[in-house]
């Protein structure tokens, strides 16, 4: 959950004990998730902080808050693929926990109206969801 920030250009993210899969059709509450993850998102973009990538992470609020920065959002789940499974097993007959030659990278669209359809690259930037440098950013 987003709120507000004390400056301009910044929010307040507040992290949830809820579990949520295939576009919220399934959905739990589990104790302690959100101060769990939002340690773990601290200590990532901290180290990505340190290692000259920049994130939206200001700091840590609380066990269940962070302040960041506003940023736009660019609309695409990114997916890489070391193993076959889920969906891709499924959907290419590929037998679950088949090692693959090497990483796929795939994209879906953020859209829970449309199940979050898989995309191309062509669609990311005919759509201009993302630019050809940010694709490449995304896949560095």
């Amino acid at each position: 959950i987003l709120y507000e920030g004390p400056e301009p250009g910044t929010l307040i993210q507040f992290f949830k004990d809820d579990a949520t899969a295939f576009n919220k059709k399934k959905h739990e509450v589990v104790d302690g998730k959100g101060v769990l993850n939002n340690r773990i998102s601290e200590h990532i973009f901290n180290h990505l902080n340190r290692m000259g990538i920049p994130t939206h992470f200001i700091r840590r609020l609380n066990m269940r808050e962070q302040l960041i920065k506003e940023v736009e959002i660019i609309p695409l789940e990114v997916v890489v693929r070391n193993v076959a499974a889920g969906s891709l097993a499924k959907r290419l007959g590929i037998e679950e926990g088949t090692v693959l030659p090497r990483s796929i990278i795939e994209f879906y669209y953020k859209a829970d109206a449309l199940d979050d359809p898989m995309v191309s690259e062509e669609h990311i930037t005919a759509f201009g969801w993302a630019s050809p440098q940010e694709i490449d950013d995304i896949m560095a």
